[in-house]
């Protein structure tokens, strides 16, 4: 498969979900709201995989609206993650107050769904729909642009996903020595790293995908570790401006004590990533 097609697939796919838990979550669905977030960074992946290929005016201009998008989804998600795991963590205080979140999370989703019923919304899904299909990248002349769009799936991953992965091995040794920015630019490195080959797997054959099995083992461990200190650290953030005072708005979700175990266990899955064979497709 050339990449010209991989790339619509994708993309297409992740527009698919993008707008089938648009009407849930403009009625405050928070599983829809999750799943839209995820079609989301997908969308947003899949260009940056391919950014070669489709550099240009058009893709500077829909990264933009994407992460103007994601923005907005994120206050909201970060709310629910927070309450949840307020919830969590006083399941044994049935009197315990979170009407403080509650509120600042209906207030958050109002405003998302005047954004997700915009135009300027619609503007965004119309013309990332067009773009992908008959945007600039898919006729621009030469030999070089040729070449990217015909390069076959498999040739193009082997190179791509090596090197993304080259680059996150690298940035993980320092693991215990990253701030809280750094972890979480770290996180979404390997966010990225997953979804691509998630996605180009889907492409290629069964075969060829067991070798990917592995790999996405780890970063899966190293991401749901490296998630739930950045939860944390949101959290924390959030309960500053959210109504809490006292003690109560500074203490973490996570004791130091979970929160090095996580580091630890974030760190042992990247050293066993780095210990297997380079990434083929």
């Amino acid at each position: 498969m050339a990449c010209d097609t991989a790339f619509r697939i994708i993309v297409r796919r992740g527009l698919k979900d993008l707008t089938a838990n648009h009407a849930a979550t403009c009625e405050g669905g928070a599983d829809a709201l999750h799943r839209m977030r995820i079609a989301l960074t997908r969308l947003r992946t899949a260009i940056s995989f391919f950014s070669p290929m489709v550099a240009g005016p058009q893709r500077a201009r829909i990264r933009d609206e994407l992460k103007w998008l994601n923005a907005h989804l994120g206050v909201v998600r970060d709310l629910d993650v927070a309450i949840e795991r307020l919830r969590e963590i006083d399941k044994r205080r049935p009197a315990a107050d979170h009407g403080s979140w509650s509120r600042e999370r209906a207030e958050s989703q109002l405003h998302l769904a005047r954004v997700l019923r915009s135009i300027r919304y619609q503007r965004l899904v119309n013309s990332m729909s067009l773009w992908v299909e008959k945007g600039s990248w898919s006729t621009k002349a030469g030999k070089r642009a040729a070449r990217q769009r015909a390069c076959p799936i498999g040739e193009y991953s082997a190179s791509r996903l090596a090197r993304w992965q080259k680059k996150l091995i690298q940035k993980s040794r320092r693991l215990q020595d990253l701030d809280t920015k750094q972890r979480h630019r770290l996180r979404l490195l390997n966010k990225k790293l997953t979804y691509s080959i998630e996605s180009v797997a889907e492409l290629i054959s069964s075969r060829e995908i067991a070798k990917q099995q592995a790999t996405v083992k780890y970063l899966r461990k190293a991401q749901r570790c490296l998630g739930q200190l950045n939860d944390d650290a949101r959290g924390r953030s959030l309960a500053l401006t959210v109504g809490q005072s006292g003690d109560r708005a500074s203490q973490p979700f996570l004791t130091p004590k979970h929160e090095k175990r996580l580091i630890r266990s974030a760190a042992t899955a990247y050293k066993k990533l780095a210990e297997l064979k380079p990434l083929r497709i």
